[in-house]
């Protein structure tokens, strides 16, 4: 089923009517959430889970088994749900970014709020975006719903930290689950490292199913669990290596529990049954206009998301959208798409290996024992893919292949299912108009310091369709399109300009020897994504004369100060990429200050200094 993208304006906080008599069968909505957890519960049949209290929670509701959050880290993920839009659209998709709302757009809690529901937040945010004023009535670790009014309905959050990565590497830990019984999926090495982490992780949910079992009979105690939409997911999926930060299955897909008391029961979709396991497809932009619909209002018309409870919802959907933009410190984009069985993934940065050095990462286990065994040769098939660059299309069948190791995208016999859901992410990518299309500091550049959703509204500012031909044709690593990629440096648009820097990047030592000469040219580009994309392949694949240009390029844009957070973190990754033929450069570099001061705090300095200190240790 296709999307609806229709937009209309609206004022701060509008009035939003509610439905005839709903004022009288308003449902209490509580969210139970935990951070970097994937489907993996007793209710839905994971025979190593130990999870009494969800597991009884989704024998009263309905627990959909294909959910996806939109991004596979937390932050952007969060922006999804907070918004009810695709992060992608916003500009809000990478990691730890920090733009404005649209104009005439409000943050869903505030909907309810005008509709009289005391609303609160306990105690996670991590938006992407700026918060307006008006959100929450209440968000803080003392937030919760009896500070409401006698008789007011409340929707209120209460959020998990046990189950997020950086637990799963906590030690000194006496673990429970017996690593042998883990099972390892075929990506991962089968080590004592690995069994220890996924034992860890099992037993931080069995933790957080003890503390969410609070919140529940709590609830009861109350008197209000008859009165109440109880929702339980995580914010993504596990924080493993390849589950969190990658756009796959393994890193979208989530469970959702949704209960729902008898009373309310007519706000259930048809066929709803109590512990019930629904395959219906299901996204984290859907659960704003999900929670309006419930409360009565009609989700807005600027969601990208679609009711799936409620007077409001919509039939089923046919397909599920994902991406990975910028994780942290290091540069990516990916877009994926799901159905009921296929995963089809669109990498537009190929020439850039899965497993990127990211120093958050490093941290787990998993991840350095998984690279030492890489580099010494001791990894099969599957598991090497991990640290080797990314074929441009990928398609897995999740009926026969899970752990999406097997590429099928050069199938003959999946060719018609490999058509259609290229066809399907383009009309998507063109329908939210996607931001992401442009390099972070391009974007950030041209919104003039106004919403990216709003700039890319704009024609004279933005042409998603060029942009994504552009960026296909680069990404597709077609070595006949050599000729038309150079010809792109020429282009009005810098973002076309960009792409074709980047496709000659992308294709080599041949490419980028063939076309010397316009990427000098590109040396001197108003716009620094170009410049920058033009440095790192004369850096990487040009001789002395050519590396001395690429680094006198490259200095200045390095320099948070002179060129901004964002252009500043992209010229860094360009150096790191150069490798050792920038190490007379680095001293340079690490004298510049090491941060932006001009930068909201969420960008000013904290990826320029990891970024620095790689520069730092790989060129000592």
């Amino acid at each position: 089923m296709s999307h609806s993208f229709s937009r209309r304006a609206f004022a701060a906080a509008p009035f939003i009517p509610l439905i005839r008599g709903s004022q009288q069968l308003r449902p209490n909505i509580l969210w139970i959430t935990a951070e970097d957890m994937g489907p993996h519960l007793g209710a839905c049949g994971d025979g190593y889970a130990v999870t009494p209290n969800l597991d009884r929670l989704a024998a009263r509701g309905s627990l959909y088994m294909n959910a996806w959050s939109n991004a596979p880290v937390c932050a952007p993920a969060r922006t999804a749900i907070i918004s009810g839009m695709d992060p992608c659209a916003l500009g809000a998709h990478h990691m730890r970014s920090h733009v404005p709302m649209p104009s005439g757009i409000q943050m869903f809690p505030a909907y309810l709020r005008e509709a009289g529901y005391y609303c609160t937040n306990n105690v996670k945010e991590d938006y992407n975006l700026f918060k307006p004023d008006g959100t929450w009535d209440e968000s803080s670790n003392q937030a919760h719903y009896r500070k409401r009014a006698k008789g007011q309905p409340f929707f209120a959050v209460f959020n998990h930290t046990i189950t997020h990565e950086s637990q799963i590497r906590r030690r000194p830990h006496t673990l429970v689950h017996d690593p042998a019984r883990a099972r390892v999926p075929a990506y991962h090495p089968d080590t004592p490292e690995v069994r220890q982490d996924w034992a860890q992780y099992y037993d931080n949910i069995t933790t957080m199913d003890t503390q969410a079992g609070r919140l529940l009979a709590e609830l009861e105690k109350e008197g209000l669990l008859d009165d109440t939409v109880v929702f339980f997911y995580g914010d993504h999926g596990s924080g493993m290596p390849r589950s969190k930060r990658w756009p796959y299955n393994s890193g979208l897909n989530v469970c959702v529990i949704a209960s729902i008391p008898e009373k309310y029961r007519h706000l259930a979709a048809a066929g709803y049954r109590q512990g019930a396991k629904s395959g219906r497809l299901i996204e984290f932009v859907d659960l704003a206009p999900t929670v309006l619909s419930l409360a009565g209002l009609e989700p807005l018309k600027h969601f990208h998301g679609e009711a799936f409870l409620g007077p409001f919802a919509r039939p089923p959907k046919r397909y599920l959208h994902g991406f990975r933009g910028r994780m942290d410190e290091r540069l990516d984009s990916v877009r994926s798409v799901r159905d009921d069985r296929y995963v089809y993934v669109r990498n537009y940065m190929p020439h850039k290996i899965y497993g990127q050095y990211l120093a958050y990462m490093w941290e787990t286990p998993t991840t350095r024992v998984w690279e030492r065994l890489y580099k010494e040769g001791k990894l099969n098939a599957a598991q090497r893919k991990f640290w080797e660059p990314k074929p441009p299309e990928e398609l897995f069948d999740l009926q026969s292949d899970p752990d999406e190791v097997n590429n099928l995208a050069g199938s003959p016999a999946h060719r018609k299912t490999l058509e259609r859901m290229r066809a399907e992410h383009r009309r998507y990518e063109l329908a939210i108009r996607d931001a992401g299309m442009l390099a972070e500091s391009e974007m950030q550049a041209r919104s003039r310091g106004e919403s990216p959703y709003d700039m890319a509204k704009d024609p004279q500012r933005f042409d998603g369709a060029r942009l994504l031909e552009a960026a296909q044709l680069a990404s597709g690593l077609d070595p006949r399109a050599t000729a038309r990629l150079a010809k792109m440096l020429g282009d009005a648009d810098s973002g076309v300009r960009y792409w074709g820097a980047m496709g000659l990047l992308m294709r080599g030592e041949k490419a980028v020897a063939a076309h010397m000469e316009p990427l000098k040219q590109a040396l001197q580009d108003r716009s620094a994504a170009v410049r920058i994309a033009a440095g790192e392949a004369l850096g990487r694949f040009g001789g002395g004369q050519e590396l001395d240009a690429a680094m006198e390029a490259l200095l200045p844009l390095c320099h948070p100060v002179e060129s901004g957070a964002y252009a500043a973190v992209e010229a860094l990754n360009a150096v790191e990429a150069i490798g050792e033929k920038a190490k007379p450069w680095i001293g340079k570099i690490l004298a510049m200050p090491d941060e932006d001061p001009n930068a909201p705090e969420r960008a000013r300095s904290e990826y320029i200094r990891r970024m620095r200190e790689l520069l730092k240790k790989r060129m000592a």
